[in-house]
């Protein structure tokens, strides 16, 4: 993890094509660590979560250069290394579980972060004819001491469709069902840090398989 988190330091100070080239060897070696970090928690995950099928590492790991075309920042690359394990892979829009590692914003996160606008609807769906399934989640002591709801970007009204006047309208004014928590520098660096990611992790698993359940209901009907 030092050395993950050293080199992405130094890429953070020096976000160019040329020093990227002249550091290419450790890059190389710091995702195939990366990448490795990704294996034990997909074999860990899938011992909880029956969800999880036997995944490559490399359809969960997020690439770290940038796609600058739309874009008025033009550093080449992301200063941050990121996995997200869930069914099907990074891609497949069903909830799963990420890390996040980046000098000064290391995180732990899970759900579905900007959900296709089928699953986002399945969802939202779900929520309004079982709300207090969902709150049953959410407001788990566990979990809501854990993780902090990262529900920005929200509707300033109810979605199109739903009673302005619903009683828990908020829940479904979401355009992201995701949650995180911070993971300070020292508890990255610690030796036993994928055993506590893991175990921070297994109390999402009820929060994943309930979206998951909504998204999958949608597709079945």
């Amino acid at each position: 993890m030092k050395e993950i988190l050293d080199f992405l330091k130094e890429l953070e100070a020096n976000n160019s094509r040329e020093w990227f080239d002249q550091n290419r060897e450790r890059y190389d070696i710091t995702r195939k660590q990366f990448l490795a970090v990704a294996e034990i928690l997909i074999r860990e995950i899938r011992l909880f979560d029956p969800e999880v099928t036997k995944l490559n590492p490399k359809d969960c790991v997020f690439r770290i250069f940038r796609d600058v075309r739309f874009s008025n920042d033009k550093r080449p690359f992301k200063s941050n290394y990121g996995c997200f394990i869930a069914r099907g892979g990074k891609k497949s829009g069903f909830a799963g579980y990420y890390l996040h590692i980046q000098p000064g914003e290391c995180f732990l996160s899970g759900g579905i972060y900007m959900p296709p606008p089928k699953h986002l609807q399945a969802i939202r769906q779900e929520i309004y004819y079982h709300p207090q399934d969902y709150l049953g989640v959410i407001e788990n002591g566990e979990f809501k001491k854990t993780f902090t709801l990262e529900y920005f970007d929200k509707l300033k009204t109810a979605p199109k469709g739903y009673p302005k006047d619903w009683e828990h309208a908020e829940l479904i004014k979401n355009r992201s069902y995701a949650v995180g928590h911070v993971v300070k520098e020292e508890e990255l660096l610690s030796p036993d840090f994928l055993v506590k990611a893991v175990d921070l992790f297994k109390i999402i698993q009820p929060f994943n398989r309930y979206l998951n359940r909504a998204v999958d209901e949608n597709l079945n009907n």
